[in-house]
């Protein structure tokens, strides 16, 4: 099962790593069809032609997947909106946010932290 989105979904571990591992600036999306991950997935898939130096990703937060690579990292041990979204640069967790996250609050955190 995926997302319905026009992103390219992570489905295994093992695309995760190697996502991670070989793309500088990423922003993965770990949410589920609901009004509060909608947004943010509209506006990926805005910015994804603008931003071509930032790889984006979905991800379905009741999957196995997500169970053993975001929902398992610490920066999000608090948080209890969805959806978890988080921001690697060169394989580190740069930022991490939940809930609802507006064009320019994604924008300021593309900008701030996977920046040139």
């Amino acid at each position: 099962m995926t997302l319905d989105t026009e992103l390219k979904h992570v489905e295994t571990v093992e695309q995760y790593k190697e996502i991670i591992e070989n793309n500088e600036k990423v922003m993965i999306c770990c949410g589920r069809m609901g009004p509060m991950c909608l947004p943010v997935y509209d506006v990926m898939e805005q910015l994804e032609d603008k931003r071509t130096d930032v790889k984006f990703y979905d991800m379905l937060f009741d999957s196995q997947v997500a169970m053993q690579t975001i929902r398992a990292l610490p920066e999000v041990r608090h948080f209890n909106g969805l959806p978890f979204t988080i921001y690697y640069r060169n394989g580190k967790v740069v930022e991490a946010t939940s809930s609802i996250q507006s064009k320019a609050q994604i924008t300021k955190i593309l900008d701030e932290k996977l920046g040139a």
